[in-house]
C-alpha cells in the first residue's frame, strides 16, 4: 500500500529495556516530502504515569491513537481499580490498528510502547497492521537502520538505566547524522518505578551527547 510507505519517510524513534525501567528516545523533525515541516515536533507521549509511546508515521493518526489510549487507560483504572499494564495497553492499540485495516482506512503509524507489567519493565513494537512484538530494544522510522547499528553493537541484557539512556541517545544521534528525515535534536524519556514517566531536560541530553 502506497500510504504505508510514508512510514519510512521520516523520523527515528528508539526503545531500550534496562534493569530498572525503559528508555525511549526520538528526534524532533517532521517532514512533508522534501520540506521540513516542523523542528520541535513531539514524538514521545505520556499515556499513563508508567507508560510512554513513541510515534512514527502520520502525525494526525498518532495524535488520535494517543488521545484514545489515554482515555482507555483512565477507563481501565476506573473499572478495575488498578493501573493498566504496558501489555494491556499494547493489546488495546493492536485491536484498534487491526480493526482500521478492515475499514480500509488504516492508521499510518508504527509505535513503540514502553512501561511496566506489574513490577517488570516491558517494551513492545506495533506495526500498522496491529502485530505486537515484545523487544529488548527496537527502533522505528527512516533512520532506524542507522540507529540499529548502534543498538546491535552496544545493547547488553540487564544494562543499567544510565547506560541505556546513553545508548538510546547516541542511536538517535547517529540517525541525525545520516538520515535526512531525522533531525533537530534528541528527546529522551525514562520510565521507572521510582519516578514514573520523566522527560530528561534538553541541556542534560545535549551534555550527554557532547
Amino acid at each position: 500500500m502506497k500510504e504505508l510507505d510514508q512510514l519510512t519517510k521520516g523520523t527515528t524513534t528508539v526503545g531500550i529495556l534496562a534493569d530498572k525501567g525503559v528508555v525511549l528516545a526520538a528526534d524532533r523533525r517532521a517532514v512533508m516530502g522534501n520540506l521540513i515541516a516542523g523542528k520541535r515536533v513531539k514524538k514521545i507521549f505520556r499515556v499513563h504515569d508508567y507508560i510512554g509511546v513513541t510515534t512514527a508515521g502520520s502525525v494526525a493518526d498518532a495524535q488520535k491513537i494517543v488521545d484514545l489510549m489515554r482515555a482507555e487507560a483512565r477507563l481501565y483504572e476506573l473499572r478495575h481499580n488498578r493501573m493498566i499494564s504496558a501489555r494491556a495497553l499494547a493489546n488495546m492499540i493492536s485491536h484498534v490498528l487491526h480493526s482500521s485495516l478492515k475499514a480500509f482506512r488504516p492508521y499510518l503509524v508504527q509505535l513503540i510502547v514502553g512501561g511496566f507489567n506489574g513490577d517488570d519493565p516491558a517494551l513492545y513494537n506495533l506495526d500498522p497492521s496491529g502485530s505486537i512484538i515484545e523487544e529488548d530494544y527496537t527502533a522505528t522510522g527512516s533512520g532506524s537502520p542507522t540507529a540499529y547499528g548502534v543498538l546491535e553493537a552496544e545493547y547488553e541484557e540487564g544494562m543499567s538505566l544510565d547506560d541505556a539512556i546513553e545508548v538510546a541517545a547516541r542511536a538517535v544521534k547517529s540517525a541525525l547524522e545520516r538520515d535526512t528525515g531525522t533531525g533537530e535534536g534528541v528527546t529522551v524519556v525514562t520510565i521507572t518505578r521510582e519516578e514514573g514517566y520523566r522527560e530528561l531536560p534538553e541541556e542534560e541530553v545535549e551534555k550527554l551527547l557532547s
